[in-house]
């Protein structure tokens, strides 16, 4: 009885404790502080430039499908 106490004392907090603190992490980790608006506008800049070329990728594509696989 004893050492299931002292674990469920001891062990468990320790293991909340440790889960908490690397999740806190991960979220700092993901927004960096140093991340300024202009750094932030200069993102979704090229985040818009990726898909405007994909969107131009994509309208290619069918016209050369449709070149090659219909009559």
């Amino acid at each position: 009885m004893l050492p299931v106490l002292a674990f469920a004392v001891i062990a468990v907090p320790l293991l909340v404790v440790g889960f908490l603190v690397l999740r806190r992490r991960a979220v700092v980790g993901e927004h960096p502080v140093t991340e300024d608006a202009h750094q932030r506008a200069e993102l979704e800049q090229e985040f818009a430039a990726a898909e405007a070329y994909e969107e131009q990728w994509r309208a290619e594509d069918k016209d050369r499908f449709r070149r090659e696989h219909l009559p």
